[in-house]
């Protein structure tokens, strides 16, 4: 415990905060279609899946190990490194959280921890093949990979069924979108909680509080799966609105194969190391059963914001945490609290603005589009 130093500890609280924001960021991966096409109600959703979520961060390290000992040199890695590329991945996940974006936490933290990393030890501190191999390839492959699987299963659940009753087939389906939604739970925790899991055993590895190389330690597995169940639990609605009926209107045949899609890929690289986005997956998987539904209506302008968005975070998160990381490496206790006091008044603006129109459990479903007011409400009495 000795090794745990105040500066230790900040950077743990912060990676558990990221958990949290990966969490209802990302709440939409798993329950966004089951809530649209009413297999289950929103509240319910965001239970099953902020529960199954701890579980899934239990099931396996494979990710973790690759966040903590691959893609950066945890050699030259100090805490204010780590601490900065965070500040970086929070406020893209509360940017995009704000316009209803399902852009990618994973790329987030990448982003941020690369900038970071980049700044305070320079190009060697980051391991590039490790980089393209683990993150940049999986962000290519799995979003096609899970929509084409999406695409035809959706053609073949509507070609087995075309001839039955479209109540039993939607009430079928709905059922099975129970089963496809919680396994999608299980296997984002089983990915996602893993990247902060990897954060804090890398910190913990250069504080000297463990061996290089070292996988993450039970408490460290507990304490992150607690930190993105509750955080799947708050619900992401505004991205919830924007995957459940921004791209395509879904019905349960539809829902139900996208589920099933973005479960094997997922579990799939989890098992392999691979650590992808699941944002990427789920999206990829949601756009293939649009498009598996004869003359169902794909929103390519979102779809085509979305896909601005992937390309944009990595990059952005990494400039954020860059210059976090110029900012604490030269002001030494003093940057660091620097960084923390604006990173914390930019959060909370951002929760403040999200406030003048928000979206919950009652009206989610309301509308397709993600609106950001830039003035207050008008009260009731005056005009609007």
């Amino acid at each position: 415990m000795d090794h745990i130093t105040f500066l230790v500890a900040v950077v743990i609280v912060t990676a558990l905060a990221f958990d949290f924001t990966n969490g209802f960021h990302d709440t939409a991966n798993a329950m966004a279609t089951s809530i649209v096409t009413g297999a289950l109600a929103p509240r319910t959703a965001v239970l099953i899946s902020g529960v199954l979520n701890v579980v899934g961060a239990f099931l396996s390290t494979e990710v973790a190990k690759t966040v903590s000992g691959g893609i950066v040199d945890d050699t030259l890695v100090s805490p204010g490194m780590i601490f900065a590329g965070l500040v970086g991945a929070i406020l893209w996940n509360l940017l995009t959280w704000l316009v209803g974006l399902p852009s990618s936490s994973s790329h987030a933290l990448f982003g941020g921890l690369i900038g970071a990393v980049w700044v305070g030890a320079g190009s060697r501190g980051v391991n590039f093949e490790k980089v393209v191999e683990k993150v940049l390839v999986p962000a290519v492959a799995s979003p096609v990979v899970a929509g084409v699987a999406a695409l035809l299963a959706t053609c073949l659940a509507y070609r087995l069924t075309g001839r039955a009753r479209g109540d039993s087939v939607t009430k079928g389906f709905r059922i099975g979108q129970i089963a496809s939604a919680s396994l999608v739970s299980l296997a984002h925790g089983t990915n996602d909680a893993q990247k902060t899991m990897g954060v804090i055993t890398l910190t913990l590895i250069s504080a000297g509080a463990l061996g290089h190389h070292a996988g993450p330690p039970l408490w460290v597995i507990a304490s992150a799966g607690l930190a993105i169940g509750l955080g799947t639990y708050l619900g992401g609605w505004r991205i919830i609105r924007t995957m459940g009926k921004g791209l395509t209107e879904i019905q349960s045949p539809q829902g139900f194969a996208a589920e099933t899609a973005s479960t094997t890929v997922i579990l799939t690289s989890a098992h392999l190391g691979f650590a992808l986005s699941t944002t990427q997956v789920a999206s990829g998987s949601v756009l293939g059963a649009g498009l598996g539904r004869r003359l169902a209506e794909v929103r390519w302008g979102v779809a085509g914001r979305m896909a601005l968005a992937w390309v944009v975070t990595l990059p952005a998160a990494a400039l954020v945490g860059g210059l976090a990381a110029a900012v604490a490496q030269n002001g030494g206790d003093l940057g660091t609290a620097v960084v923390a006091l604006v990173g914390a008044a930019l959060a909370a603006s951002i929760v403040v603005v999200s406030r003048r129109n928000p979206v919950h459990a009652h009206n989610v479903n309301d509308a397709h589009e993600v609106r950001v007011r830039t003035e207050p409400p008008a009260k009731v009495g005056t005009a609007a």
